[in-house]
């Protein structure tokens, strides 16, 4: 990290028990000051002070060199349109994540980690193929919702590398990358599918965007009206339990908190949505007049408890040591989200849209109670995931993240690179502190993220030259990607 603009401030932060931690500016957004944080959202100030005298100490990331293992399970956990603060260990006052915030200290959480994109099926083609969206004609939707467009069954992508070398690969949950009958996870190289093909579903139901019925087992309708989370919860724990002999990766992904707002037990809720979807009413599961807050934080408690029913699972099995956990959103949150200081939401390119709550655990491999600030982005983990099982990329789709390996097991510094993002209408480059940016306004705007992650000091007029340098940049790989239709 640059030592630029290194003033310093003495913050709480919800992991470092700290009215006695230097802060950096760039370390602030793991830090919100508890008291205020805790009255701008009603919670008692008693509250915030008592999370902040039970805060475990965390200190900069390390690796534990010269340690050796097998090649690890994998268990990728993604939260769905999960904001970066809504964690307690992020940040969020009024939101209690106990076994998220325990597998923070059991592992490294990080700070400035971004999704692939800023909605969910783009990201998702990002973290398979490791590769930019815009490479792949399905990845050009923002989301997908055509029937005619996904992830096309010949490009590689992790899993079918992870099997390639010898892995079991399952993916349970939200699968958005394309429809029956043309695009599956088992036609991209998951042996194993149970979950969900579109954007979203009526938790109950398992009614989608289009009323139509949205639960399958491989490609055949699998018939559970339960409510979907503890569904998904008990089919991940029975995967972690069984008996592999081969070492295995499974994509977890929950469809916690998306909207509808829709919590364990509110079936009259659910039976509302349900008739309005059977009624034909357009855009009924978009819940627009349904949710607040308090659900919120009920849907985001809830999916903590299910990461923590997978996760003993996982102890219970006695591979623990050997499982690689990560968990991140696949974007930044939506309506209800808590996403202090960052400005944004989904679907926009400023930091709440695209930087997400991530946190490693390999407990054979990697010390817990760490955080890094290190900027990374989905293609990076697609790199680094294939690097730890023994896996190459194919040659003829050379990916656009790189691998976090040597930093994570070696010691060694990530080198600097640009963070790219494109969606429709807004542009976005991050290189070290530095952010460009362009907006549905069409202003190119320039931030100094270490001093800045509210984006809220335009720094262009000051630093031309810098702009046109980052602009420049973006343009170039831009030239690479497909055109939009």
């Amino acid at each position: 990290m640059s030592p630029r603009g290194r003033s310093h401030l003495f913050l709480w932060s919800p992991s470092v028990p700290s009215h006695t931690r230097k802060l950096s500016r760039r370390a602030f957004g793991g830090a919100v000051g508890a008291t205020a944080a805790a009255a701008a959202v009603g919670l008692p100030t008693a509250d915030a002070e008592a999370a902040e005298s039970a805060a475990p100490q965390e200190r900069p990331f390390r690796a534990a060199p010269g340690r050796h293992s097998a090649r690890p399970n994998i268990l990728f956990i993604l939260g769905d349109d999960l904001g970066w603060a809504d964690l307690s260990s992020y940040g969020a006052p009024h939101i209690r994540t106990p076994n998220l915030d325990r597998l923070a200290r059991q592992g490294v959480r990080f700070t400035d980690a971004y999704s692939g994109s800023a909605t969910c099926s783009p990201t998702r083609f990002s973290l398979y193929t490791g590769r930019f969206p815009g490479r792949t004609k399905g990845g050009l939707a923002e989301p997908i919702a055509d029937r005619g467009v996904g992830l096309d069954p010949t490009h590689p992508t992790l899993a079918s590398l992870l099997r390639g070398a010898g892995y079991t690969t399952a993916l349970i949950g939200k699968w958005h990358c394309g429809y029956l009958p043309d695009y599956s996870p088992t036609k991209s190289g998951w042996e194993e599918f149970f979950g969900n093909f579109g954007g979203a579903l009526e938790y109950y139901s398992k009614l989608g965007l289009g009323g139509e019925y949205d639960l399958y087992e491989g490609d055949a309708e699998y018939k559970d009206l339960r409510y979907y989370t503890r569904i998904l919860t008990e089919r991940a724990s029975e995967y972690v339990r069984r008996e592999h002999d081969r070492p295995w990766l499974l994509n977890l992904n929950f469809t916690t908190p998306h909207w509808p707002w829709i919590a364990d037990g509110d079936t009259e809720e659910s039976a509302e949505v349900v008739r309005r979807i059977k009624a034909g009413e357009p855009g009924a599961l978009f819940h627009y007049d349904g949710g607040s807050v308090a659900k919120y934080t009920e849907m985001v408690e809830d999916l903590d408890r299910s990461v923590g029913t997978v996760l003993d699972a996982l102890k219970r099995s006695g591979h623990e040591r050997d499982t690689l956990v990560f968990f991140a959103s696949d974007n930044g949150g939506e309506r209800f989200s808590y996403n202090w200081p960052l400005s944004g939401n989904k679907a926009s390119l400023q930091e709440g849209g695209i930087r997400v709550p991530t946190i490693v655990r390999w407990p054979s491999r990697i010390d817990g109670g760490q955080v890094s600030h290190v900027p990374n982005f989905s293609p990076d983990w697609t790199a680094t995931l294939l690097e730890l099982a023994g896996a190459r990329p194919h040659p003829a789709y050379p990916l656009d993240g790189t691998s976090l390996a040597g930093y994570l097991l070696r010691g060694e510094q990530p080198r600097e690179r640009d963070l790219f993002w494109r969606v429709r209408g807004e542009r976005a480059l991050r290189r070290g502190d530095w952010k460009y940016y362009r907006g549905r306004s069409g202003k190119d705007q320039l931030f100094d993220l270490a001093a800045d992650q509210r984006e809220q000091a335009d720094r262009a007029p000051d630093d031309p030259a810098r702009l046109a340098l980052l602009r420049a940049a973006w343009e170039k790989t831009d030239a690479t990607l497909l055109t939009y239709p």
